[in-house]
């Protein structure tokens, strides 16, 4: 019987301080970000071959089929995710590898990060190569954002293998994870007042984080960006407390401050949703990732979310079905 190995890595949503995480803002003066995962994931399935092939399928980038005779890969910007994976371990024998995900790509729930952690979880897992979770976190940074140029943040690879709420706390180039101690009861009443819809916007978050790193160059985002780092720490409180409604007025204001950290961050039909939910009971929300496009979450009055839904898909957006999901990253093999 054919053995295979699984993986699965849940995306994020960016609640607040997404954007302080970013280089050279978070090198230089610190990030602190506050984040969940939820029931969306990103999926590798890695199945063992004969010979020295790397086979590669996703839904979104095609095809790859390459010899791993000729390794070290060039990163070109086709399937670089999966070839720097393959550079950095030792891989001895060829394989088929599957990669598909819940969310489109453009999403800004992380996927590029949460679909690299995966596919290092089910490489690891094959090559019983044993990593702790900083160690697998860190290089998936590394790989994504360092060899292969990707821009971007730290906290996406971070939650994806941690999982759950938590602080993530930047400084000197390390990154700490603090989970966030929040009742059991709390979660699920949040659960019951949130609201996470798709704009229908696909965007490039380098394009954004691009924006983004010129305004910090500037000096124009530094007041919104320590702010937003404030706000991470007061919107994690304020669940530990149990007090959802002042999380909301907190979302809110990170909104305010993370559109000031450029020009690109929202655009007339994401304000026009903005303010649509607002009107029908939401206390605050935001979008999700490096703006533009991609997810918007909203967290809402204890009764209102009907209506916020109704009128968010009547303006236009894709209410999407999530739940909080307490797990990282995990692996496991199975024979077909």
């Amino acid at each position: 019987m054919a053995e295979f190995i699984r993986s699965r890595a849940p995306l994020r949503i960016g609640i607040a301080g997404g954007g302080t995480d970013v280089d050279p803002y978070a090198s230089q003066k610190g990030g602190f970000v506050f984040n969940t995962t939820i029931n969306k994931y990103s999926y590798c399935t890695l199945t063992p071959r004969k010979d020295m092939i790397m086979n590669v399928e996703s839904r979104y980038y095609g095809r790859y089929k390459r010899s791993l005779k000729n390794r070290p890969f060039k990163l070109d910007g086709n399937m670089d995710l999966i070839k720097a994976v393959a550079n950095h371990f030792e891989i001895e024998k060829g394989f088929d590898m599957l990669i598909h995900s819940d969310v489109p790509s453009g999403s800004g729930l992380g996927g590029s990060s949460t679909m690299i952690v995966a596919m290092i979880a089910a490489v690891a897992n094959w090559t019983n190569h044993d990593m702790s979770k900083y160690e697998m976190a860190k290089l998936s940074y590394h790989l994504e954002r360092e060899d292969i140029g990707l821009a971007g943040g730290h906290q996406d690879q971070y939650a994806a293998v941690f999982g759950g709420f938590n602080y993530l706390d930047m400084k000197n180039g390390n990154v700490e994870v603090k989970p966030v101690n929040i009742k059991q009861d709390v979660i699920n009443e949040l659960q019951c007042r949130s609201i996470l819809c798709y704009t229908r916007i696909t965007r490039e978050s380098a394009d954004m984080i691009q924006a983004q790193k010129e305004s910090t160059q500037k000096g124009l985002n530094e007041n919104a960006l320590e702010a937003s780092k404030v706000l991470a720490r007061e919107l994690g409180k304020s669940l530990e407390d149990g007090n959802i409604n002042l999380a909301g007025e907190k979302l809110d204001d990170a909104w305010g401050y993370k559109k000031q950290f450029s020009s690109k961050v929202s655009n007339r039909h994401i304000d026009k949703l903005y303010d649509v939910a607002k009107a029908n009971g939401a206390i605050g929300g935001k979008v999700s990732g490096a703006g533009g496009g991609g997810f918007m979450y909203f967290i809402c009055e204890y009764d209102k979310k009907p209506a916020v839904s109704e009128a968010l898909k009547k303006a236009g957006a894709e209410l999407t079905e999530f739940m909080f999901e307490p797990n990282g990253v995990t692996s496991w093999r199975y024979e077909n």
